[in-house]
C-alpha cells in the first residue's frame, strides 16, 4: 500500500472505490481527516457537492473506516486518529446503474437491498413497507451493535421520467 517517495504510482482513473485505490498504490489525496472530524461532530450529514467530485469515493473511504478496516488507512490521517475498536454498521443504499421502467419494480429492488443488509448485518425483517423495513433495520442493527448505524444514499437521486406508452424511466442522475 505504500510506495517510496521518489516511486511513481499510477492514476487512479475510473477507480471509485478506497479499497481498490489503496490496494493497488495509486495516488490517493488524505481526505480521511475530514471523516474523522464528521465522526466526532454532529450526526447527520448532507453531503453537496457537483458530480465528478469524489462524492462517491469519500462515502466510500466512510464506508471502510466505519466498518473498521484499518489496513487500508496505514500511514493515513485516520490510522492514528481513529477508534479501531469499535465497528459501526453500514448500510449503503445505490442505484448506481440502476434503470426502473416500472415504480413497482424500483420498490422491489428497494426491498432486495434492505433484505441483503440484514442478512449481512445478521438482523431479521418483519415489516411489510419499505420505511417500516428501513427503520427496523437500522433498529435492529443498533440493537444488536450498541453502536450508531452508518446509513448512506450513494449515486444521485432516482428519478422516474414519463415515457411514451405510460412507460417510465428511471435511475440515478437521470
Amino acid at each position: 500500500m505504500s510506495a517510496s517517495p521518489l516511486s511513481r504510482r499510477k492514476l487512479p482513473i475510473g477507480i471509485q472505490t478506497f479499497r481498490e485505490i489503496r490496494e493497488d498504490g495509486a495516488y490517493y489525496v488524505d481526505k480521511t481527516s475530514y471523516a474523522v472530524a464528521l465522526q466526532h461532530t454532529g450526526k447527520c450529514y448532507f453531503l453537496s457537492r457537483p458530480r465528478r467530485f469524489g462524492k462517491r469515493l469519500f462515502l466510500d473511504t466512510l464506508k471502510e473506516l466505519f466498518e473498521g478496516n484499518r489496513a487500508l488507512f496505514t500511514g493515513l490521517y485516520a490510522d492514528t486518529h481513529w477508534d479501531w475498536t469499535r465497528r459501526y454498521p453500514v448500510i449503503r443504499i445505490s442505484f448506481g446503474g440502476g434503470v426502473w421502467p416500472q415504480p413497482a419494480e424500483l420498490e422491489l429492488r428497494l426491498h432486495e437491498m434492505l433484505g441483503e443488509h440484514a442478512q449481512r448485518l445478521g438482523v431479521h425483517l418483519t415489516h411489510t413497507s419499505l420505511t417500516g423495513r428501513f427503520a427496523q433495520l437500522i433498529e435492529q442493527a443498533h440493537v444488536r451493535t450498541g453502536e450508531r448505524v452508518v446509513a448512506q444514499r450513494a449515486t444521485g437521486p432516482v428519478v422516474l421520467t414519463p415515457r411514451p406508452h405510460g412507460r417510465a424511466r428511471g435511475g440515478a442522475d437521470r
